[in-house]
């Protein structure tokens, strides 16, 4: 329509939208004729276990698309990976994996945190609480610290609570185990690597 109403040749008209002339005359003459023209594929395995996945996948937004198979796979339907993949993606419910930039933005943020990079062992430490949960229902804090530079778990201080008490009583019970090391060797006064006021 638009092609008759410019009054431009159906050759010139293909090289301007980028289509091949014999595919446009195919489809014109499938038009011609009344034939209803080529739409989406039946995808009965899709649509066979669509409902499940969207179920699945809207139930556990952090699940990828194995997770999902696996769970389709556990409640009878035989579909395969790629399948319930190309369901999530055309469903908008799949995650993005951005590994290598969320790696790199973290290393980023971490050199920008100091002022001067560690370039040895005891210049950093960072310190980190954990919760453990027993089994009769009670809740352990666990007060990690480790050398930043190589990385090394220095000791552990193991409390009820998570407060600035048990944050300087790690620090003290790593400073204890190190000093009772043999040929231990300590800087008097770590020498402040962090940016900031």
């Amino acid at each position: 329509m638009i092609r008759a109403e410019a009054g431009m040749p159906t050759a010139r008209f293909c090289r301007l939208i980028g289509v091949p002339e014999r595919a446009w005359r195919r489809h014109q003459a499938r038009a011609r004729q009344g034939a209803p023209t080529r739409g989406s594929w039946p995808r009965p395995a899709r649509e066979g276990v669509r409902e499940t996945a969207r179920r699945h996948a809207l139930a556990h937004p952090a699940w990828g698309h194995r997770k999902v198979w696996a769970m389709c796979r556990w409640d009878g339907h035989c579909v395969s990976q790629a399948t319930v993949l190309r369901l999530l993606r055309d469903e908008g419910l799949l995650l993005e994996a951005n590994y290598q930039r969320e790696r790199r933005q973290l290393a980023a943020r971490r050199k920008a945190a100091f002022a001067t990079e560690p370039t040895g062992p005891n210049q950093v430490w960072q310190l980190d609480f954990s919760a453990f949960e027993t089994a009769s229902g009670g809740t352990w804090r666990l007060a990690g610290c480790r050398d930043y530079w190589s990385k090394y778990e220095l000791g552990r201080h193991v409390s009820p609570t998570a407060n600035q008490h048990d944050a300087v009583a790690a620090i003290e019970l790593v400073l204890r185990e190190r000093s009772c090391w043999p040929g231990s060797h300590w800087p008097s006064s770590p020498r402040a690597t962090r940016a900031g006021p």
